[in-house]
């Protein structure tokens, strides 16, 4: 990654002061400064990459630890088992900060958040139409085939 450190470098190094709920070796979890609801919590490798591909073998499963380690935490404070946890894996996937992060954000009845599918509103809706299985079957295949 060029351009010097990432917002989230600063950090994780204590330049820039943050609300840190959980901490490992090599990935730290902070409280998110723009929260979609209260708890909102990013979880950001040490490894400063933009994107999933661009990191460790190591640091994915850690960083799959920490995300259990904030859920762990997140649960028991907002008495919930259910979380939105979203990637925006690049620029072109909404990620604003080019630094891999991982947003865990505790979800409860009534909390006002939608899903995924929320990004694409003009898409018809799940059980609407009848899948295109033969479409599917040839861009799997096209796929499989790289």
């Amino acid at each position: 990654m060029s351009g010097g450190e990432s917002l989230f470098t600063k950090i994780i190094n204590g330049e820039i002061p943050a609300s840190f709920i959980a901490k490992g070796e090599d990935w730290s979890a902070f409280l998110d400064i723009n929260p979609r609801r209260a708890g909102h919590t990013l979880v950001v490798p040490h490894q400063q990459a933009q994107r999933i591909s661009d990191i460790h073998q190591k640091q994915m499963h850690s960083l799959l630890t920490g995300i259990v380690e904030v859920q762990r935490k997140l649960s028991i404070f907002f008495n919930t088992t259910d979380f939105s946890i979203v990637i925006h894996d690049g620029p072109l996937a909404g990620q604003e900060i080019p630094h891999l992060h991982i947003h865990i954000i505790p979800r409860q009845k009534g909390d006002g958040g939608r899903s995924l599918l929320s990004m694409w509103p003009d898409a018809p809706l799940i059980g609407s139409i009848e899948p295109d299985f033969s479409a599917l079957a040839i861009l799997s295949e096209k796929i499989n085939k790289l």
